[in-house]
């Protein structure tokens, strides 16, 4: 994530310049297939222009008569009821949100301000005043995450027998359970295109992953410790179940997650959390106790258009235009390598802002490697769980860990915007 500008709230980020600089050509490259297929991320992925939800348009307070009750409703469509009172939660996340109000609008404005004054966001023309409309994509997914249910039957290899599969260009993978075993590797300094059932695949440079279920993840605990481990857990939601986007976990799968035995000391353990108050609460008073995580401080990232506004409006009653990091410090170890190395780091702040254009692809999260620079030892190992792209110097876990590096997501880099 390149930085546009820097104040002592938080950053503007550039999501889409740091991916393609992911994937540029580099001069130490020496891969001849890569200076003949360089590939870029589609510019727009990250091109919105105007709010999903017009301000005007947004709710800011209870109706006084419930529409099932109103004799002089208009909207005769039978709707799933529900009372005209906030439930515990919504009025839990009502009350979270008067606290942060503030900070994000006096955090953010100086932040637009400036990425005005760079260019880096500008004014709605007269010809960007049309229907937002959104990118094609992936035409043909390849369902990894049914792909990956075959690991809940596969036998756990023994210590030791655990490969790593390092990656060649134009390499065609093997079988799936092969590919479900192992760690994958980029070793090179060049992305790789790679082909597996029957798809295409951008890897990009100096990158792993492993693609698995949760109950497949022995190869990666056999594989490194970590110093940063960032998760996206698949939080159980009413939406979630409706829609069946994807599976989620409870709580108490979340906490058999093995992250104390991936921890490296004083590990940074990033954990990003819905706006449902008691996945908040979860994280601060259950999960990280029991992995020994002291809780360092809660950042926001504030998701914004390409004209400075909020993607939802701030005072909205459906959604909000930030998303919450719980941010925490592996405490499993008392004398820690990173004390002993003599670095002097500054402290984790307790709040900070990230503010982008976001990606319009679902669920996909702004990385941090950039804004994390400051505050880790350089060179660290890092981890991302539950994730769906892979990032330079990451190692990446999940089951749908390929899914936004399908061909489809990037273009030729003569053509890209």
């Amino acid at each position: 994530m390149t930085v546009v500008c820097e104040s002592s709230a938080g950053w503007l980020v550039d999501e889409l310049s740091l991916f393609r600089k992911w994937y540029q050509h580099s001069t130490s490259c020496q891969d001849a297939d890569h200076k003949k297929n360089q590939y870029g991320i589609r510019g727009d992925l990250f091109l919105i222009l105007r709010p999903h939800i017009p301000k005007q348009s947004t709710p800011v307070s209870l109706p006084t008569v419930c529409p099932e009750t109103n004799p002089t409703a208009t909207n005769q469509k039978k709707k799933r009821k529900r009372s005209c009172a906030f439930n515990q939660g919504e009025l839990d996340a009502m009350d979270y949100h008067k606290k942060i109000t503030d900070f994000i609008l006096e955090g953010t404005q100086p932040l637009i301000q400036e990425g005005f004054k760079k260019l880096f966001l500008q004014a709605l023309s007269v010809n960007d005043n049309h229907s937002q409309t959104e990118p094609g994509l992936c035409n043909n997914p390849c369902q990894l995450a049914e792909l990956c249910n075959m690991a809940k039957s596969m036998p756990l290899l023994n210590f030791g027998e655990h490969t790593v599969l390092v990656l060649e260009s134009g390499l065609y993978l093997p079988q799936e359970t092969n590919v479900l075993s192992c760690i994958t590797e980029n070793k090179s300094e060049c992305p790789k295109v790679i082909h597996f059932i029957g798809e295409k695949y951008i890897i990009p440079p100096k990158s792993a992953f492993l693609m698995s279920d949760v109950s497949c993840m022995e190869p990666l605990l056999q594989y490194k410790k970590y110093n940063i481990i960032v998760m996206d857990p698949p939080w159980e939601n009413k939406s979630v179940k409706r829609s069946k986007r994807y599976n989620s976990l409870s709580p108490n799968e979340i906490q058999q997650l093995p992250v104390p035995a991936l921890a490296a000391p004083d590990c940074l353990v990033i954990t990003w959390v819905t706006n449902k108050q008691k996945h908040l609460r979860f994280v601060k008073e259950d999960l990280y106790p029991q992995w020994s995580v002291r809780t360092l401080g809660e950042w926001h990232w504030v998701k914004i258009t390409r004209s400075g506004e909020f993607v939802f409006p701030l005072d909205s009653n459906h959604k909000k235009p930030y998303e919450v990091l719980v941010l925490g410090r592996f405490q499993g170890t008392v004398n820690s390598a990173g004390r002993e190395s003599g670095i002097s780091l500054p402290p984790i702040p307790e709040r900070k802002l990230i503010v982008s254009v976001p990606c319009k692809l679902h669920s996909h999260k702004p990385p941090l490697s950039e804004v994390l620079k400051e505050y880790v030892k350089p060179d660290v190992e890092c981890l991302e769980l539950f994730a769906r792209n892979l990032q330079p110097g990451w190692t990446s876990w999940g089951n749908e860990v390929l899914k936004f590096q399908h061909i489809d997501y990037f273009t030729p880099l003569d053509a890209a915007d």
